[in-house]
């Protein structure tokens, strides 16, 4: 039984040599921020008829604003996952199973989106055309994009940083009853 115990620990910390050489530490950030851009910006693009003023804005207005809210739909990406990496005591986590750590990015970026919507409808900085479903007062398109995107992205940047394939059992004590 003890083999078996210090085989599973020299696999996992060979594992996690092996997933931290060939990582720069730049690495993840880059890759989570060039794929949330791209996700959300073609999220943004497709619930523009969704906000007052969109359906009839100018072509180039339209792109711009949806640009602008990109931008900062790829920072609360970055801020949960940092949020997620503290929790898990790891940068890397997406490279190894790690459920809490992805409620954690879940909960972060969803808590954060929802601040964001509801403070700028109170301001009138955008509001929402009659064809958006709300759910307490808060637009359905902005919920789900809070809860499909990130768990494409976090795949697409592990599958970009050839991570995943790495990835062989969940790590000990990242589990959903606390973290890393």
């Amino acid at each position: 039984m003890g083999s078996v115990r210090r085989a599973r620990e020299h696999d996992r910390s060979s594992l996690g040599a092996r997933r931290e050489a060939h990582v720069p530490a730049w690495q993840p950030w880059a890759a989570l921020a060039g794929f949330a851009l791209l996700l959300h910006f073609v999220w943004e693009m497709v619930q523009a008829p969704f906000y007052d003023r969109m359906a009839t804005a100018a072509h180039w207005g339209a792109v711009v604003e949806c640009a602008r809210a990109t931008v900062g739909d790829a920072a609360i990406t970055l801020v949960a996952y940092g949020a997620a990496a503290l929790w898990a005591r790891d940068r890397l986590w997406l490279a190894e199973t790690c459920a809490s750590a992805v409620i954690v990015i879940l909960g972060a970026g969803l808590a954060i989106a929802v601040a964001l919507e509801w403070l700028n409808l109170r301001v009138g900085r955008w509001s929402y055309s009659a064809g958006m479903p709300l759910v307490l007062g808060i637009g359905l398109t902005p919920l789900l994009q809070w809860v499909l995107l990130p768990p494409l992205t976090l795949w697409l940047a592990g599958r970009h940083l050839g991570l995943w394939p790495l990835a062989r059992e969940p790590r000990r004590g990242c589990d959903v009853e606390g973290g890393g």
